[in-house]
Formats: C-alpha cells, structure tokens, sequence
C-alpha cells in the first residue's frame, strides 16, 4: 500500500483542470468502485478492531491508527450488500478518508489501483436507477462501469445530520427580510443538495439547485444570454467541488473568465477540507470556502454575505 499512499500525496496540481484521479476498489461482488483520491488520507491492511457494544450497524469497530481512534464502517453493508465476516477482515483493507470534518475509515475488499480521469468523463447514473441508491456517477472503463458512490448519503443514513439553524442571529425580522434573496446551491449529491436547501430555507431564502458544475454553468449563462443581471438574480453560488462533467474549481473558473458572470459571489462548500482547499479558494478565483456540513457555519457565511450587500 505504500505505493498507493505516496501516489495520493502527489495529487494536489491535478486540481483547477477539472481532472480527478479514483482510487479503485471492490466489496464482496464483481463490480468495480472508485473514491475520489483527494478523499484518501491512507490505505492499510484492516488491523484488529476493537468492538462497540451492541452495535447492529454498518459501523464495525473502532480502529486505533496513528494515535487516532478512527471508526470502521463496512462499506459493502452500509450499502445494502452483506457484510465483510469477521473472520475475513484482517485479510482486507481500510481506506481511511475525510469527509464532512470526520475521519472515517471504510473497511473494503480489496484495492486495486488508482485510475486518472477527468470530471468531463464522469457520468451522473442512468436515470433508470432508483434515486434512494448511494450511485452518485459512473466512469467507463474498459468496457465496464466504475461506480462512484454518494458517501455522503451513506454517512446520512448511518450518522444522520442535523439541517437546524441554532444561531440567535436569525430574528423573525432577519427572515423576513431575507425572503428577497435568492441562492444558487450546485451539489451532485442529493442528501448534500437537500442538507443545504434545508439550513437555507430555515433563514427564509429561496434555494434553486443544480447537479452538477456544468448544469449550472448552462443556467447561469442562459440567464445572462437574457441580459439578467447575476446580482440580481442571486445573492451568491454555493458549490460543492467534486462533481461529474465539471467540478467546482473549473465552475469558479469559468464564471470569473465571463464577464457577465463574473459579479457573482461564489463560495466552494465541500468535504474537501483542509489548507489545500483555502489556497484553491485564491488561484481559481472563489470568494470563500467552508467545509461540509454545519448548518451553522453555512447560516452565518450567509448572514455575513447579506450584512456586506446591505453595507
């Protein structure tokens, strides 16, 4: 696995030119899955885990690695699939990964390799796929399909979130007055799309979403075609980063380099986290970054955004 590791810290100048690079790996059937590398904080063999009493879940164990006590999710149950045994575990392997501001370790199969790829490649699912699955996009490979999946809806379902906004700051006036803006939220995944309009609608704000970089790239300019102003139209994009067809950074880009959408105030919102990201905010061209998901955080990027248009 040493290899894999040292090809994962090596993969930060891929961002900002709409490329990825998966971390393929299998669960306990044929098919081929894939994790974006900048997600993977590590690979190792699956150590012994230690219990958690009357645990049924999905979530296995505790891992103790680094001086980190990490949970062990098996990925293959949290899906729906059976379970890796007990007995077989320390003949798997752990992806220990970031999301949403936790360290999670996802106990799989087997690793294989990583693929290059670039966002433009990387496909939504066939729209006849049931929308409650954790398929969040495919790749083409080889004349297979990779599947990425919506980890984020799997840690949904697993760790449910909370969407409240507890802030005092939110006064029936502050709502009331808020009811004029409109944001545009850009996220490939559903729960992460529904979290989002969730918090912003407890502040009273109309929420228009958009799957993916490039759908919303096609709204923006549409309008703009139309001569609407963009800061009339909303008050900022919230974005996601890692998204089929265009990804966050390349939506940043392209919004700066049009002149008639470069007014728009537009903030990356992703499990991405970390000081890669603060320093991705300034070369693309970003007005700000936080990470996924704290209703919170997000009510008060917002408020902040409000206070400086009304000065």
């Amino acid at each position: 696995m040493s290899g894999i590791n040292s090809t994962v810290n090596q993969r930060t100048n891929m961002a900002g030119q709409n490329r990825l690079e998966l971390l393929l790996f299998g669960l306990n059937d044929d098919q081929e899955y894939g994790i974006n590398v900048f997600k993977v904080r590590e690979v190792l063999t699956c150590p012994e885990l230690t219990g958690i009493p009357k645990q049924t879940t999905a979530l296995k164990g505790l891992a103790h690695i680094r001086g980190e006590t990490i949970p062990v999710i098996d990925l293959s149950q949290a899906i729906g699939g059976g379970p890796i045994p007990a007995e077989d575990r320390l003949n798997c392997f752990l992806i220990v990964s970031e999301y949403n501001r936790r360290v999670l370790a996802f106990l799989v199969r087997n690793v294989d390799r990583i693929l290059p790829a670039k966002w433009d490649q990387v496909s939504p699912p066939p729209i006849e796929t049931n929308e409650k699955n954790y398929l969040t996009a495919v790749v083409q490979h080889e004349g297979g399909l990779i599947e990425i999946l919506d980890v984020e809806q799997v840690l949904a379902d697993l760790i449910p979130v909370s969407t409240d906004v507890k802030t005092t700051k939110v006064t029936e006036n502050f709502k009331k007055n808020a009811a004029q803006y409109h944001i545009l939220v850009v996220d490939d995944s559903s729960v992460a799309r529904t979290q989002v309009k969730k918090a912003l609608e407890n502040l009273n704000i109309k929420v228009t979403t958009a799957n993916d970089g490039k759908a919303a790239l096609d709204m923006l300019t549409e309008m703009a075609d139309k001569d609407q102003r963009m800061t009339d139209m909303f008050l900022m994009v919230i974005s996601d980063i890692e998204m089929p067809q265009m990804d966050g950074y390349t939506l940043v880009k392209k919004i700066r380099e049009d002149v008639r959408l470069k007014p728009l105030y537009v903030m990356l919102h992703s499990s991405l986290s970390g000081r890669f990201n603060l320093a991705m905010v300034k070369r693309v061209g970003a007005d700000a970054f936080i990470g996924k998901f704290n209703p919170d955080e997000l009510a008060e990027a917002v408020i902040q955004r409000i206070e400086s248009v009304e000065g």
